[in-house]
């Protein structure tokens, strides 16, 4: 076997949970612990925000809320529900789009996404993984978790203890064997100006 390139292989200099951050498949049955869910969405709450504004809302729909998880499973798209049913939690992460004055808050889809990294990293570093998804039918999540009008679903996260691939359909397993790859830095960092 050759080894991976080296784009594939994080820096040993880099914090353990991100450079063992994965979005696998195949997840473990073990409910997630409520003092390790409030861990996860306290390393969310302390994200950075423009303005301080936190303009997100986290929805926890564990798997022992069969009827919400089932609904939330069903407004999955693509490959999601081949697995993502079997995670024993799912988080809806919505950007709330306008302040109190009903203006239109620019950064609210980067402030979540800062959350959502920050709620991801501490999850490894509890012995879990996230896998974050854009595949669903936005207006079917809206209604599966009753969220209202000015909250905008923008990913939804399986979280759990990481599981056998055995379960997985075939390609799924090959999915989640392959090694990580990252394009090299200097094909998205110039110096002083643009230079793609």
């Amino acid at each position: 076997m050759t080894a991976p390139p080296a784009s594939s292989l994080p820096s040993p200099a880099l914090l353990p949970a991100i450079a063992q951050r994965r979005s696998l498949r195949a997840f473990d049955s073990t409910p997630v612990a409520e003092s390790v869910l409030v861990r996860l969405l306290e390393a969310a709450r302390w994200a950075p925000s423009s303005r301080n504004l936190q303009p997100w809302h986290f929805v926890v729909v564990p798997r022992e809320d069969a009827a919400v998880h089932a609904s939330l499973a069903a407004a999955l798209t693509g490959r999601n529900p081949l697995w993502a049913p079997a995670a024993p939690l799912m988080i809806v992460a919505l950007a709330r789009l306008r302040d109190e004055q009903d203006r239109p808050i620019r950064m609210a889809a980067y402030d979540l996404g800062q959350a959502v990294a920050q709620l991801a990293i501490q999850a490894v570093a509890e012995g879990l993984m996230v896998h974050q998804m854009g595949g669903f039918d936005a207006a079917a999540v809206r209604v599966a978790i009753g969220a209202p009008e000015g909250l905008e679903p923008m990913t939804v996260i399986a979280v759990g203890r990481p599981g056998d691939p055995a379960g997985l359909p075939p390609e799924l397993r090959a999915l989640e064997a392959a090694p990580r790859t990252r394009r090299p830095l200097e094909s998205f960092v110039s110096r002083g100006r643009y230079a793609g």
